[in-house]
């Protein structure tokens, strides 16, 4: 993935820091590792490639919080529009840590609100905890949920691949080897064969990647790291909505097989 990536043009993260998506408009797109690499042959002379220390690709780390029924999970499962989720995201690479809350309304705009933390390790949060005084103000003005009921329920990690069109009104990132870990049951999945694209572009302005992604009959498809991930480890919850996405999953998977035979 790395030699493809080098055909294409860099831009710093302080570069990427200017852009300023005030309109912004979000499309997810669910995709396989053979299709990625199509994509990317195809986007080269219209995108720049973030690059952090000479390195295209940039490591994730992700753990969920919920309640003890897991509530956050439930009211995304069952269609709510207005519901939140609690995280903590990592940087690995940057050694950037963040405590996110994301909400979703009632019109399908999503809005993020985080705080910096100095101290997160990824490779153990079990040693964090929402429960402190240093997050009592933030999570008070931004989180509907009493923070004392809420516990760690899933981790993930990623790899992660951002492009920039060259008029600089949009930005892709593009999520590879995915794997998740239950903490409440401590089963594991990996679907490092899964690529996760999210289009996000400054209101309806022309994007070129469209255009490739129709001729790669890649469509639209939603996908939440912490949904999929929390139904893929945990047989407890319900997911029957979910069954259409997951079998949309398991056939590119299937898909991917046949055409490597």
């Amino acid at each position: 993935m790395e030699e493809i990536l080098k055909q294409f043009a860099p831009i710093t993260l302080d570069e990427m820091s200017g852009i300023r998506l005030m309109n912004r408009t979000d499309t997810k797109f669910v995709t396989t590792r053979p299709m990625l690499e199509r994509l990317l042959q195809m986007a080269c002379n219209d995108y720049y490639v973030q690059e952090i220390d000479h390195s295209h690709i940039a490591a994730y780390y992700t753990v969920y919080f919920d309640t003890p029924d897991c509530n956050m999970y439930t009211m995304h499962e069952t269609g709510h529009t207005n519901r939140q989720k609690l995280r903590v995201r990592s940087y690995v690479d940057s050694h950037l840590n963040f405590l996110e809350v994301k909400t979703k309304n009632n019109r399908g705009r999503t809005k993020k609100k985080r705080v910096s933390l100095d101290d997160f390790n990824p490779d153990d949060s079990s040693q964090f905890s929402v429960v402190s005084p240093q997050f009592a103000d933030f999570l008070h003005t931004n989180l509907r949920y009493d923070p004392t009921t809420l516990s760690r329920q899933l981790e993930n990690r990623f790899s992660r691949i951002t492009l920039v069109n060259k008029g600089k009104t949009e930005r892709l990132t593009i999520d590879t080897n995915l794997r998740f870990h239950n903490v409440a049951t401590g089963n594991t999945r990996s679907m490092e064969d899964i690529v996760i694209i999210e289009l996000k572009r400054d209101g309806l302005v022309p994007s070129p990647i469209l255009a490739m992604l129709r001729d790669l009959r890649i469509k639209p498809h939603g996908f939440s790291k912490y949904v999929i991930g929390s139904a893929l480890t945990n047989t407890a919850l319900h997911c029957n909505r979910l069954k259409p996405k997951l079998n949309d999953i398991q056939r590119l998977l299937k898909g991917k097989t046949k055409s490597e035979k």
